[in-house]
């Protein structure tokens, strides 16, 4: 259990970190705010017309009496909603990613420099548009997994009770866990971890990832929060990513990077 405070130490420490680092933090929160505006249209959009949607792909409930038919609809409607949050929480981190990159890449290699006792940082050694390649594709390859994941919950929410208080907390455990993934990946793909190996290593700590996902998918529920967070969120993934690969580590904001002598804790 104590990899589940240590996931949620590395979040912090990757928050405090952009916070002495202003200018970094500052471009760091451009591609947010276009991934917002992008999502936040679409989320309106089907505010506005999820109904109609509904209506139409329930053509059988056409002749149905009221109050049922009003009933079933809403009902549909409203779990529609839920599924496009959920998605786009953990779609977001994707979208902003690719879209900032650059930036997230050179951020991330700022805090492998900055906490490596030799001072120095891994390098992938591939051109940009190679690294941009791979970077859609894995994230596509993990989205699909999320889809997979986001029709299951879907479906198991109609189940009485357990619909309504199991599912939505499995559903934040397993957004932190494809969030966890997407954000490691910056520091993990320079050093030419293949996504397979990725999973595999993720699943090894998975106390560790959830301490670290699970709060972000919930911060992440709340509109503007997602956008101010994902600089330290790629900061913090990426000193996760050293302690998960057995790097040695440095200070890294005044404390040793890995609360709790990390590196002496054993996986759960």
């Amino acid at each position: 259990m104590r990899d589940l405070g240590a996931g949620f130490s590395y979040l912090m420490q990757g928050q405090r970190w952009v916070a002495r680092h202003g200018k970094q933090y500052g471009f760091g929160l451009l591609p947010g705010l276009i991934t917002l505006v992008l999502y936040a249209a679409a989320l309106v959009a089907l505010a506005l017309y999820g109904q109609d949607f509904v209506a139409w792909a329930t053509p059988f409930a056409d002749s149905w009496t009221s109050p049922w038919q009003g009933l079933f609809r809403g009902l549909l409607t409203v779990v529609l909603f839920a599924l496009a949050l959920l998605l786009s929480v953990v779609t977001f981190t994707a979208v902003t990613l690719l879209i900032g990159q650059p930036f997230y890449e050179s951020l991330s290699e700022q805090v492998d420099r900055d906490v490596s006792p030799d001072g120095t940082a891994p390098e992938s050694g591939l051109p940009l548009w190679r690294e941009l390649w791979i970077s859609a594709r894995d994230s596509l390859r993990v989205l699909v997994r999320a889809a997979l994941w986001g029709v299951l919950l879907f479906g198991l929410g109609f189940v009485p009770v357990a619909g309504q208080t199991a599912v939505p907390v499995i559903g934040f455990f397993v957004t932190g866990f494809f969030l966890t993934e997407e954000l490691t990946a910056v520091a993990l793909q320079r050093r030419r971890v293949e996504l397979r190996d990725r999973l595999t290593l993720l699943r090894s700590r998975k106390t560790l990832v959830w301490g670290f996902g699970t709060p972000l998918a919930v911060a992440f529920l709340i509109p503007f929060v997602a956008v101010f967070l994902m600089p330290g969120a790629v900061a913090g993934a990426t000193l996760m990513a050293r302690d998960l690969l057995g790097e040695e580590t440095g200070d890294a904001d005044g404390d040793r990077a890995g609360a709790d002598d990390q590196e002496e804790v054993p996986a759960d």
